[in-house]
């Protein structure tokens, strides 16, 4: 159960809880303080005792039930065990033919207090219900034989009190099955939510990747088709490449794989070798989880250095606990150093007619 719905089903239990403080209160001191007043009783302390200790726990129930706040287990056991006893105690108080009567408060009492006490625990709350009504029964059946009227008055007291209490068990569980029902909705409402959100970000990202490439493959495609630079050129055929390399590498960020690094620098050195350059590539670690953003600073030299390479290339992407790194090294003659940008560190290296460019993002 999600914090959510749990959060929805525990204001379910303290509204009910707060119901029941009350009912608790009005049937103690509204309907049973008078019968224990004017009835007689065989042990009259009994009864006063009895009364005093289920008004004890109304008060203590009172204090976290007002507040909202689930009971303790220690008050649940401690409460349980004392409406027990105040209830036997009561019960015992009243002369056996005068049981399931007016003086009998005790009887449909006790099961109002279990419900407070154990609301939340249906399958104790029941098997209370259930040991507090055999023990009346026991107590009135073991008092000598009862006559035909006494157990019908047995019997209506015991049905009307039992199926009053168990309906409100039943209340207490469709409530919160529908308060699960309408936090799961608003759950779901929150996801899709975020999905809407998170798929109108990413779109408006793409957009703007796309324009600012586009940007660049826009001029280049106006000055080709209307001649003002020339396809034999070497400049224009290395520019074109960067342009190729860069628009490949932002439709491989699109791709749901597994790896998503290395499917972008497979795609780098896939537009590489369709030039004719002769592309050696290694990988070695596991596979790591990077932010896009990550991600393009530790291509972007990548892309450089490939789209400059003439006829061979060597490119390596290296993966450990503490960083991730891609190395590249072509004979490229004419790529401007690259710099270290935020949190991706850039190597520059020459050596012959060969050229080295290493970026490094530390964990």
């Amino acid at each position: 159960m999600t914090e959510q719905r749990h959060t929805a089903t525990g204001h379910v239990y303290a509204t009910m809880r707060i119901v029941l403080v009350c009912a608790t209160a009005v049937l103690l001191f509204g309907l049973s303080l008078r019968p224990l007043l004017e009835e007689d009783y065989r042990h009259p302390g009994l009864a006063v005792c009895a009364f005093a200790v289920l008004a004890g726990v109304t008060g203590a129930c009172s204090w976290w039930a007002l507040r909202r706040r689930p009971l303790p287990v220690a008050l649940m056991v401690t409460g349980t065990l004392l409406v027990l006893a105040a209830a036997t105690a009561a019960t015992v108080a009243v002369s056996p033919e005068r049981r399931f009567q007016a003086p009998d408060w005790s009887f449909g009492l006790a099961g109002w207090y279990v419900l407070l006490l154990l609301l939340d625990r249906v399958r104790v709350l029941v098997t209370v219900l259930a040991a507090h009504t055999a023990m009346s029964a026991g107590l009135f059946l073991i008092a000598g034989t009862p006559d035909r009227a006494a157990l019908g008055a047995a019997g209506a007291a015991t049905f009307s009190a039992v199926s009053v209490q168990l309906a409100v068990v039943v209340i207490t569980g469709v409530l919160c099955g529908r308060s699960r029902e309408a936090a799961e909705a608003a759950e779901e409402r929150d996801r899709l939510l975020t999905r809407m959100l998170a798929a109108h970000q990413w779109r408006e990202r793409q957009r703007h990747l796309f324009a600012a490439q586009l940007g660049t493959v826009l001029p280049l495609l106006a000055a080709l088709a209307d001649e003002v630079t020339d396809p034999r050129d070497e400049d224009t055929r290395r520019q074109c490449a960067l342009t190729a390399t860069q628009l490949r590498r932002l439709f491989a960020q699109n791709d749901d794989v597994p790896d998503p690094l290395v499917h972008e620098v497979t795609a780098c050195v896939d537009v590489a070798e369709r030039r004719g350059v002769d592309v050696s590539f290694a990988v070695s670690g596991a596979a790591v989880e990077l932010p896009l953003h990550i991600r393009q600073e530790l291509t972007g030299p990548l892309v450089t250095a490939l789209s400059a390479a003439r006829r061979r290339a060597r490119v390596s992407v290296l993966r450990t606990e503490e960083e991730v790194r891609i190395a590249v090294i072509a004979d490229a003659r004419a790529v401007a150093a690259a710099t270290s940008t935020g949190p991706v560190e850039v190597e520059y290296g020459r050596y012959g007619q060969f050229q080295r460019l290493e970026t490094r993002w530390r964990k």
